[in-house]
């Protein structure tokens, strides 16, 4: 006959099993997601560009470190498993309302960045992801005054962006005017 803690004896046994098995699933996972990327980078030319790095360099590097990062995250999970994992925080389901409007500001990004221009564009992104992510955290969303400091906030973080792209690195961003300083 068993004794009435033994189950849980047995379930704590197998718990150790199952967070090393997830946690080895998730090197894996970033193993195989390097040799896609690695797949696409050999796809990419070679030939060199500005200050003698191609266009695949990037993509290169991307899935090197990331093939390091899943190897490291094996090598851990096989050892004994993540050290110093804390525990889980937040909430117990995930909040879709705050989702929403952080994919809403996203897909307006992507679709309205030929007409506003990239500053504009991702100034509304801005402002929309912060009221979710506010939102997530249970805070309000500042109304008037919020939306004009989180618009202003996005506009200085997103206009300097877009000058070092098109001013800088001589790439060709969309922006609001033909200038090239909005």
């Amino acid at each position: 006959m068993k004794h009435p803690a033994q189950p849980d004896a047995d379930l704590a046994a197998t718990a150790p099993r199952d967070a090393q098995r997830h946690q080895t699933l998730i090197g894996a996972a970033a193993l195989v997601l390097a040799g896609l990327l690695a797949w696409g980078a050999a796809g990419i030319p070679g030939q060199s560009g500005y200050a003698g790095v191609g266009p695949n360099f990037l993509p290169w590097l991307v899935s090197g470190v990331l093939a390091l990062c899943g190897l490291l995250l094996i090598f851990e999970a096989r050892t004994g498993g993540w050290r110093n994992l804390e525990a889980p925080s937040g909430a117990a389901r995930g909040d879709w309302p705050a989702l929403a409007w952080v994919a809403a500001g996203i897909a307006a990004n992507a679709s309205l960045l030929d007409v506003l221009g990239f500053p504009l564009s991702c100034t509304l992104c801005f402002m929309l992801a912060v009221r979710g992510l506010r939102m997530a955290e249970g805070k309000p969303h500042g109304g008037g005054r919020g939306l004009l400091i989180d618009a202003v906030t996005g506009l200085l973080i997103a206009t300097p962006t877009f000058w070092l792209f098109t001013l800088g690195l001589g790439l060709n961003l969309p922006g609001l005017t033909k200038t090239g300083w909005l």
